[in-house]
């Protein structure tokens, strides 16, 4: 049956529109010219190191265009821990694409200070929650769902979406003000040092933590908490 030109045409933006959305891991010609740049080639683990470590531990794979935690690997012995950026960032606005397992948990952790003196990323990075909002544990405990600053400030809206699917996580921080998106939708907006800051840091788990938030340069943080999850498109624009 020969189609006439107007269904031909859409079905042809249908296949370019779909082709578009699937190119992950890329930089668009506007995002070169202003200056954004890819910290994960969709291939490889250039440019990440695991926390404290050289190189990227066995348990954290490239699988399928992206970073993926693979728990399995961790109970055959294989050994995980936080993938950290080889790079540091004061000012910048992050993009990451993630993607949950069922009852999973893990983290975005930024401003991380890598020293051996601090045993683990979230001593010294906030935390832009990646949950399983809906079977975990923590996604009853107000402060700990999907696009919060973890124990700190809660999202002004539920934007997740269902585990298995893609979501989009955006992190600015341009010198004290910090704000957070999920899936588009402004989660959390803060200015770090503020009186509403000392606030929320007062009512955390993080308040007689000597290190915690008081660095204003870091790396970037994809965490191991010992659950399935995947991370891709991951990309940063220093302002």
């Amino acid at each position: 049956m020969k189609l006439p030109f107007k269904s031909l045409l859409l079905a042809g933006t249908l296949i370019t529109t779909s082709a578009m959305a699937q190119q992950v891991n890329t930089l668009s010609s506007k995002e070169k010219k202003e200056g954004w740049k890819l910290l994960f080639d969709g291939k490889t683990t250039k440019g990440w190191h695991t926390y404290l470590q050289k190189d990227v531990s066995p348990a954290w794979k490239v699988v399928d265009g992206a970073l993926e935690l693979d728990p399995e690997a961790k109970k055959s012995g294989a050994p995980g821990g936080d993938l950290v950026t080889d790079g540091e960032y004061e000012n910048f606005e992050l993009s990451v694409q993630w993607k949950i397992s069922e009852g999973g948990n893990s983290g975005i952790i930024f401003l991380v200070h890598e020293d051996p003196e601090y045993k683990q990323t979230y001593l010294t990075g906030p935390e832009m929650q990646v949950l399983d909002d809906a079977k975990h544990p923590d996604g009853k405990i107000t402060k700990h769902n999907s696009g919060d600053l973890y124990d700190l400030k809660k999202s002004a809206q539920n934007a997740v979406k269902p585990v298995g699917e893609w979501n989009t996580a955006k992190i600015r921080k341009n010198n004290n003000q910090l704000t957070l998106w999920l899936n588009n939708v402004e989660t959390v907006n803060v200015t770090i040092g503020s009186d509403e800051w000392k606030e929320l840091l007062a009512n955390s788990k993080f308040k007689t933590w000597p290190g915690f938030a008081k660095f204003s340069k870091g790396h970037i943080s994809l965490q191991d908490h010992g659950h399935e999850v995947s991370y891709r498109d991951i990309k940063i624009h220093v302002l």
